[in-house]
Formats: C-alpha cells, sequence, structure tokens
C-alpha cells in the first residue's frame, strides 16, 4: 500500500473480509506436519470398501448362504440395500423398505438386525429385528419373518409374519440384533429395557425378556417353538431365555469354527465387556458391570460367569461386538476375535482361547475414523466394517510396509517439529495462533492455541461449518495453570486421512515436554490434573463432531491480537494468507457470542452448551439421551425444555432436563453442579466451572416457558 499501513483483504465479491488483516503472507511451515501414524506389529488395517457406495445411517451388513456375491446393507431408517460386490463400479438397490414400520425418532431404534434362514435357498425366509410401535401406539421390539420370492433381489412386505413382539419402557437398550445358530435355531438379544442401572433389574428376572440372550425355534409351530434344552423349557422363568445378565447385547456371533458364541455388552460408565456367552449363563448385568459392582460397594457373584475381556473409558465409550477372523487374507488375525469401539473408532483382537475372568488384555490393532456400528462376516470369512456416521463399508486387510518415517513416534515436544527445537516453550516458525468465542471448560486452565496446515494445501469450511483439514494438519494446544505448562496436546490428521491425539506432559523445569502412552492423573498445585489417553481424545474428537473441535466458523469468526500489535479478524486473516476457503464475505458467516458478551443470556448460554456439551450430545453423538445441544440448533428441538431424563432424575421427583424457571429442578443445572461422575461434561473435568454454571442457571431462569414442539 506504500503507506506502511498493514494490508487489506480483498473485498467486492471476494469472500474474504473487508478491512486489515493480521498476517501479511503466510509463514512456511516444513516441520509441523503431521507424520505417518505410529504402526504396530498387529499385521491390518482399515481401507474404504466399495467407494462409489454410501449408506444412510447403517447398523450391519451381511451375505445370504450359499451367495458370496451380493452384500446386504441394514439401514436403521428402514431400509435394506443390496449391491453386487463383483461389479464395477456396484450400484445397490432396494430389497425392502420398512419406513413405515420402524420407528426412528429415538437414537436407539429402527431397523437393527437381520437374518437369512439357513435354507434360505428354498424357503426364502428372512428374519428382520426392528423397534416400531405396537397397537397401543407404545415402543416394541419385534422379530418379523418375511419371504423373497425372487431369489433375494427383493423382499416381500406382504409376507410378514410376526414372529415375537416385546413392548419396550425405553427408548433405549434394545439391542435387537438376531442370527442362526450352528444348531439351525434363531438367537435374538435384548438389552434391559433401559433406565439408569437397570432400576427394575430387569436383566436378572427370569420372568422377563430384557436383558437376555433367547433361543427360538422358527421352524416349528408357529410362531416359535422351544428348543427342550433352554434353561427355563419346562418350567422357572421365560421358557424363550437361552442366557441372562446383558445391558446392552450390541452385536455377537457365532465363531464359525468352532460354534462359540462371542458378545459385546455396552457398559453404563465404567466398563465395556466382551462374554463369552453359553447355555444357562449368567453374565451379570445390573449387580456387575465388567469386573466390578454396578452400584458401588460390595456385591455377590456366585454363580455370574465373568468377562472375557474388559476395557474402560480411558479406552473408549461403546463397545460393537464383532466376529472371530477365520478368513485367509490376513493371516495374522486367524484364529483372533476382533471387535472395536463406536464413539473412539478403536478395533481391538482378543486370543479366540481366551479364558473368561476379565483378563484377557485386547490388543490394539487398528485406529479408524468410523463411527462402528457393526462388522460383517462374509461367506469367505473376511471381515468388513460398517460406519454408520459415515456410510460407508470399510475392509479389513493386510498390512502394507511401514511408510518412510513411520513407526517411532517423537517421544519429544521439542522433536515433533511444532515447537521450537531451542526453546520448546514457543511454536515453530510456520504455526498459526488462533482463538475461540466460546471456549471449553478445562479446570480453569489458560490455553494456547496454534494451527499447523502443510505447505501448498489449504483448509475448507465443510457440513456444519467444521473446517476441512487436509492431512498432515496439526492442531496444538498447550494448558497452563497459574502460568506454568502442564500439558500440550497435538491433534493430528495423518496423511491416510486418520484424525489422532497425542499429549504431551511438561516436565516441572518447564524446559520440555514427554509423550504420554496412556493417560494420567496428577497433582497439580491445589487441583488435580488428567491427562487424555489417545483414546480419551477420541470420545470427543469424535466422528459426528466432526473430529476437530473448535476448528469451525463460528468459533472463529473473531477478531485476534496478532504478532506486531495488529487486532484482525481471524477468518478474513487465514482467507488473505491462503489457509482457509471461506464460503462467502465473513460479514455473512456466523458467528458465536462470547460467554461475557452483549449477546442475550440464552445465545451466550447456547455457545456455552455448544461448546461443552454439543461434542458429545448431538445426533449420532456418544452422549446418552437424545439432547441436540448445538448452538444452531433451536430450543424447540433440542429435546431439552421441559423433556424428562431418561438417565436419572438426580434425587428431584419431577425433575425436567430444562424445567423453565427453575434450575434447581433442572437435570441440565444439577448435572454442571454435581459431583463426579454425575457431573458434566464428565471426561478430564475435576474443578466446576462456577462461571459456566451461573450462566445456563441465568439462562434457564429466564425462560417463562418451553417453545412449542417442531
Amino acid at each position: 500500500m506504500g503507506d506502511g499501513s498493514p494490508p487489506r483483504a480483498p473485498d467486492g465479491g471476494s469472500p474474504e473480509v473487508q478491512g486489515l488483516v493480521g498476517l501479511d503472507a503466510r509463514p512456511a511451515n516444513p516441520t509441523c506436519v503431521a507424520p505417518p501414524r505410529p504402526t504396530d506389529a498387529a499385521g491390518a488395517t482399515v481401507a474404504r470398501a466399495y467407494p462409489e457406495l454410501s449408506f444412510t445411517q447403517p447398523v450391519f451388513a451381511l451375505q445370504a448362504p450359499g451367495d458370496s456375491r451380493r452384500i446386504y446393507v441394514v439401514e436403521r431408517g428402514g431400509r435394506v440395500r443390496v449391491f453386487d460386490k463383483d461389479a464395477v463400479p456396484p450400484t445397490s438397490a432396494v430389497f425392502v423398505d420398512l419406513s413405515g414400520k420402524v420407528n426412528v425418532e429415538h437414537d436407539e431404534t429402527g431397523l437393527l438386525g437381520m437374518a437369512f434362514h439357513p435354507a434360505f435357498a428354498t424357503n426364502g425366509q428372512v428374519f428382520i429385528s426392528y423397534v416400531g410401535n405396537n397397537a397401543m401406539g407404545g415402543l416394541a421390539s419385534f422379530i418379523v419373518r418375511y419371504r423373497s420370492a425372487d431369489g433375494g433381489a427383493t423382499l416381500d412386505p406382504a409376507s410378514a409374519e410376526v414372529v415375537l413382539e416385546q413392548e419396550q419402557p425405553f427408548s433405549f437398550h434394545n439391542g435387537g440384533h438376531l442370527a442362526f445358530g450352528p444348531d439351525g435355531f434363531l438367537y435374538f438379544a435384548l438389552g434391559d429395557g433401559g433406565g439408569r442401572v437397570d432400576p427394575e433389574r430387569r436383566a436378572q428376572n427370569p420372568e422377563l425378556l430384557f436383558g437376555k440372550m433367547l433361543r427360538l425355534d422358527v421352524d416349528g409351530a408357529r410362531p416359535y417353538a422351544i428348543p427342550p434344552t433352554n434353561p427355563y423349557a419346562t418350567a422357572g422363568g421365560r421358557k424363550e431365555i437361552y442366557a441372562t445378565g446383558f445391558r446392552n447385547p450390541w452385536r455377537w456371533s457365532f465363531d464359525r469354527s468352532t460354534g462359540a458364541i462371542w458378545l459385546g455388552d455396552v457398559g453404563e460408565k465404567l466398563l465395556e465387556e466382551i462374554n463369552r456367552v453359553e447355555l444357562g449363563g449368567n453374565y451379570g448385568w445390573s449387580i456387575l458391570e465388567g469386573t466390578e459392582c454396578a452400584r458401588g460397594g460390595t456385591c455377590a457373584t456366585t454363580g455370574l460367569t465373568p468377562p472375557v475381556a474388559v476395557y474402560g473409558r480411558d479406552e473408549g465409550v461403546s463397545v460393537t461386538g464383532g466376529y472371530v477372523y477365520r478368513g485367509t487374507a490376513v493371516p495374522a488375525l486367524v484364529g483372533k476375535y476382533v471387535f472395536g469401539d463406536f464413539g473412539t473408532g478403536r478395533i481391538w483382537t482378543l486370543p479366540a482361547d481366551a479364558a473368561p475372568g476379565g483378563g484377557a488384555k485386547p490388543t490394539l490393532l487398528a485406529t479408524a475414523p468410523l463411527s462402528i456400528s457393526s462388522f460383517a462376516e462374509l461367506n469367505d470369512g473376511e471381515l468388513l466394517v460398517v460406519d454408520f456416521a459415515g456410510g460407508g463399508l470399510h475392509r479389513l486387510q493386510a498390512s502394507a510396509p511401514p511408510a518412510p518415517g513411520g513407526g517411532a513416534f517423537p517421544t519429544l515436544l521439542s522433536a515433533t517439529g511444532c515447537a521450537d527445537p531451542t526453546n520448546p516453550n514457543l511454536p515453530s516458525a510456520g504455526l498459526i495462533p488462533y482463538n475461540v468465542n466460546a471456549p471449553l471448560w478445562s479446570d480453569g486452565a489458560q490455553k494456547e492455541r496454534f494451527i499447523g496446515v502443510p505447505d501448498g494445501t489449504s483448509m475448507k469450511v465443510g457440513p456444519e461449518g467444521v473446517l476441512d483439514a487436509p492431512p498432515g494438519t496439526v492442531a496444538v494446544k498447550t494448558f497452563l495453570l497459574g502460568g506454568r505448562r502442564v500439558e500440550t496436546r497435538l491433534f493430528m490428521r495423518h496423511p491416510d486421512g486418520v484424525w489422532a491425539g497425542y499429549t504431551y506432559e511438561w516436565n516441572d523445569a518447564g524446559t520440555d515436554a514427554v509423550l504420554l502412552e496412556t493417560g494420567k492423573v496428577k497433582p497439580v498445585g491445589a487441583q488435580t490434573w488428567t491427562f487424555p489417553s489417545r483414546g480419551d481424545c477420541m470420545q470427543c474428537h469424535n466422528a459426528a463432531a466432526g473430529f476437530v473441535l473448535g476448528l469451525e466458523v463460528a468459533q472463529l469468526n473473531r477478531d485476534f491480537p496478532y504478532p506486531g500489535g495488529r487486532l484482525a479478524p481471524q477468518l478474513g486473516t487465514l482467507a488473505h494468507i491462503g489457509v482457509l476457503t471461506l464460503p462467502g464475505p465473513v460479514a455473512q458467516l456466523p458467528r458465536m457470542p462470547a460467554y461475557d458478551g452483549p449477546e442475550p443470556v440464552e445465545e451466550r448460554a447456547r455457545a456455552y452448551l455448544h461448546a461443552n456439551c454439543a461434542v458429545c450430545h448431538r445426533p449420532e453423538g456418544l452422549g446418552r439421551g437424545e439432547s441436540d445441544l448445538r448452538y444452531a440448533t433451536p430450543l424447540a428441538n433440542t429435546k431439552l425444555c421441559g423433556v424428562a431424563p431418561e438417565h436419572g432424575d438426580l434425587g428431584v421427583a419431577g425433575a425436567l432436563l430444562i424445567t423453565p424457571g427453575d434450575p434447581s429442578r433442572s437435570v441440565l443445572s444439577r448435572r454442571m453442579h454435581g459431583q463426579p461422575p454425575a457431573r458434566m461434561p464428565p471426561l478430564a473435568v475435576s474443578v466446576k466451572d462456577t462461571q459456566g454454571t451461573e450462566l445456563v442457571d441465568a439462562w434457564i431462569s429466564s425462560l417463562p416457558a418451553c417453545p412449542a414442539g417442531p
């Protein structure tokens, strides 16, 4: 400009901001670039299969007996689609559409399972499991028999024959998986019916089907007969029961070699578990959660069969049962049980001969950016991974040799390329500082935030305004307490597109930080600080939230004090230097308010809930319940105001999630004020956010009534 003034972003039709920008040019970033992921010796990886195909909330996939070409994909919304896996390119068609039968108003309802009769080639029978509405309008789980008259091309909805109907008291813990065993009987698993810690102890009641695996003879009398060896076939309980004591059995399978049943049971708040299920076994819920007493204290465990393995909340949040691998493509996996976690995308293995007792330690096989709703075993024994949020099918395949630079991961922050190697307290020269409007509460810690984008690439704006960063991108966040550096987290998008988080603990001298392999808790001054494990990182940085947190248009739409004393708009600056491509003028882009800003209290409180809660409490998210706390969701659509809690009232009879005008009778407020483990947010928080709770309470107090529903 010739007068020494800071440059201005282009105006007119350009999407960049009109006004000052904070940086004249993009800094070169040759060092802070995500390397290949750390390798392990598991011998397998996950890759997209049939990339031409995408499905809507797929929950399961399978093949028909004797047909190794077609794959059937079950969508929660009520459709089953089928495609020829050998076609080039593959295209899918509707096998059956039951969208008019299923109830999808709740996160865990809908079409849940499907099984072909072993004699499908001759009788055309298919059994489908779903949650729908019964004749009284309430929720119920159904098993329905259908027939295909054209060899598996389509299924005739008019052929429906209800095999079993079970009323559901809540909308969650429905189980829903079904499969035929090697004995020819149909097996079906139901959850405990919902409610916090199985309040009516349904899973242990032999007179109820909740929390049980059932075994039915669907070739005998209609709608079914009872196999004579079922535990209660002659007296003493429900004759359908095969095994007892499950909370929410989410995917189970038969080992095609031995016939053993392997089952993943989703935990309440402590442990996820893997069971090997046998006739008449009792697997503990709700006496036990994994290997721990579910209600605290001590508990009687006589007659209970412990799980084969458990894992805690530092590794994942919602187990998805899998299969014992009997294929040939990945020799290292043969004879190992493969299972995963819906929330973190982690996939583990266990030896198929591991004994019950909870002592078997899962081996991490892979981490993928997937919401793993199911595994699928094809007729040749190969495994697919079903991605609920992304809609794709993925293949387990043998690992390629490690890429150059793969393997060892930098153990010191100074060696990552993201810090000045001579003074790790400073960022590397290629990093760009940024800040957000509505920060996540982190026990009162101050934060320094930087982003490193590989040279020659840029970010773009994806769905819901979340930035889509290219592979190689690194987000850096350092936490300080009392001016002392405690932790630095690197959240990386590796060259294969997978996001992963890494935690570095600063030494007492403040001269460098050391990579942690697991989570850690230690006192820092007068408080306790939690260092997240890599699994913990992915609980918040999950697929439903878009992986990156804070890097979204509404959060970044603010001024930032850049070096040299320039206070300038962040979005316009990032666009000016070529790091970000914007969809329109900054003035027309959404902006989230600061907590202490002049905006109405509702907007500020909603921004707080977005930053601190919506990472889990959103559609397809990991939070319990069905609330949608995203900032842009109208209050009437959040399922918050005037809604009864499904996971306990915290001792306040008649409390609602939000009771207009009364925070003391609002579970949302009480969870923020409460003590762990009831306090929200639950992860890595030991100090209550007083200002945040006051803001949310002020909003609830200001509400005269709930808005009209959608």
